[in-house]
């Protein structure tokens, strides 16, 4: 609270006794000042001392090194394609403005604490007064002009902390905003990591049946051949052709797919649907994932994760609403003065005589106002407030409890997916040489076709289960640093708004410095 000073004197129209009054009025309002609602401590929140996984021998409890996640898979255009959807995605771009927006609202709510009324106002009115108004005397003067000059201030004194937690709720949206933001910016680069190693599994899924689409017309030639010198009935070559329509049908699913994701991908970039010929080049291999993975401890996933940081602001700018809705049941108190000039073209006074001292008018002092009979509105409105602060900190605990298990979960897919690739690769491997022998057999005369049809088909299968595993495998490491909230470290620091924003929005609107000010540099405004 601001000290005021008030001398008192025995000369002016106000006598020392109002000025002493209000003197002490003033020191005792200012002396009692509390502030009312719940101070915010972090919610409580169940934290396992291990992971599951600990035993795998894959995942290390020292904390991960990178900031940039997406370097361990080594691929220059994932790289690549992650900076660009940084530079120019369209929702993180919106998610930067909302930051611009709470910095604007915590600078309301911390002007708001000062004198809320500081007016000057002037006026020149033609009046004409009513002959047939009660008391009308022909003696005054009819019509006549009003002029007026002033100064009118208020400044309702935070007696019970309403400002100041209005302050810090929006303070807490701030920070709320920022964790939004760095939420924002994990999703996106995961999104965009994820929706890479989607085009290139189907690539090699595409160019996996591509090949067996090679290895089946060559069946259906030596199908052909024997029908054709009597070795074999039609029966072969009708089962060649069924047989190689069906891995031919595959293509175009597979090509949709891929076009999808890459539609996915330019809208990521912030692009219309293209090839991305530019940026991805041709056909490439499935990103390797590490082998060992630094995860950290459990406990420090709560300071990682924005989503978890974003719950944790929630609460805390709602239980300073508490505050706020309180102090509405007790009154209000207020300095109020207002000083100016009055005159009239009445009797002797003109226009001129305005800013002469008989002139002088002005009225000071201390006021309050409560709000009584209010049926309960107050109270429940408190409740109201209340409940839904209970609400936040049911939804900062099932936050961190699904931060906990979307890592468990990507822990075990990824530790999983690895030894499913090693059977996977086995069995493609064990497939493509039945499949070798069976054709020899077949043009030996050894075995009939319908060993060349299931051997061909059992390795198609195979292979695109085996080429979607190695995909899982990128896909779930992906997801464990995700749920791990890593990706947004490396860009603290930067600047919210894009460049052509901040011009856009500094050409309609006085921003000042808030549109390049640090988070730091904006709550030392405060």
């Amino acid at each position: 609270m601001r000290n005021i000073k008030t001398e008192c004197s025995s000369s002016g129209a106000c006598g020392s006794g109002f000025k002493c009054f209000c003197l002490v009025g003033v020191l005792v309002l200012t002396s009692a000042c509390t502030t009312l609602g719940p101070d915010f401590s972090r919610p409580d929140a169940p934290e396992p001392a291990e992971w599951s996984e600990d035993d795998s021998g894959k995942l290390g409890s020292e904390s991960p090194d990178k900031l940039d996640w997406w370097q361990v898979f080594n691929d220059p255009v994932m790289n690549s394609i992650v900076e660009m959807v940084y530079q120019q995605n369209l929702s993180l771009q919106i998610a930067g403005l909302r930051i611009m927006e709470a910095r604007a609202q915590l600078g309301i709510a911390v002007g708001i604490q000062y004198p809320q009324l500081q007016q000057a106002g002037g006026s020149a009115t033609k009046n004409r007064a009513s002959e047939n108004s009660p008391n009308y005397s022909s003696s005054i003067d009819k019509n006549f002009m009003d002029y007026q000059a002033g100064f009118d201030a208020a400044w309702e004194i935070d007696f019970w902390g309403r400002f100041q937690r209005g302050i810090e709720a929006a303070d807490a949206n701030l920070s709320a905003s920022v964790a939004d933001y760095n939420n924002a910016l994990v999703s996106l680069s995961a999104e965009a990591a994820r929706t890479y190693v989607i085009i290139r599994t189907l690539e090699e899924r595409l160019l996996i049946a591509q090949e067996n689409i090679k290895l089946q017309e060559e069946s259906l030639r030596i199908a052909n051949v024997r029908f054709t010198n009597g070795a074999t009935t039609e029966l072969d070559v009708q089962q060649a052709v069924s047989n190689l329509s069906e891995t031919r049908a595959q293509v175009p699913a597979l090509r949709q797919s891929l076009r999808q994701a890459k539609n996915s991908l330019s809208t990521l970039l912030g692009m219309p649907p293209s090839d991305l010929a530019d940026i991805l080049g041709g056909p490439g291999n499935i990103p390797v994932a590490a082998t060992h993975i630094a995860v950290g401890v459990p406990a420090e996933l709560l300071r990682r994760r924005p989503d978890v940081q974003l719950a944790e602001m929630q609460a805390a700018s709602q239980s300073a609403l508490i505050g706020v809705a309180r102090t509405e049941l007790f009154p209000r108190f207020s300095l109020i003065g207002s000083i100016g000039y009055a005159t009239s073209d009445t009797n002797s006074s003109s226009a001129g005589d305005l800013f002469d001292s008989d002139s002088l008018t002005y009225i000071a002092g201390p006021t309050f106002q409560w709000n009584i009979l209010n049926y309960g509105r107050l109270k429940n409105n408190v409740r109201v407030q209340d409940a839904r602060y209970q609400q936040t900190i049911v939804n900062y605990q099932n936050t961190v409890l699904t931060a906990y298990q979307e890592v468990e979960d990507a822990m075990v897919a990824f530790i999983q997916s690895q030894q499913e690739s090693r059977f996977r690769e086995e069995a493609a491997t064990a497939s493509k040489k039945s499949t070798e022998i069976a054709n020899i057999q077949y043009r030996e005369g050894a075995v009939d076709f319908q060993r060349v049809i299931d051997s061909e088909r059992t390795l198609v299968l195979q292979q695109d289960r085996w080429t979607n595993t190695r995909g899982d495998i990128a896909l779930n490491l992906i997801a464990m640093y995700k749920a791990l909230g890593g990706g947004w470290e490396s860009r603290a620091g930067d600047a919210y708004v894009s460049e052509g924003n901040r011009a856009e929005m500094e050409q309609r609107t006085d921003w000042g410095e808030l549109l390049t000010e640090t988070d730091a540099e904006v709550r030392e405004q405060e």
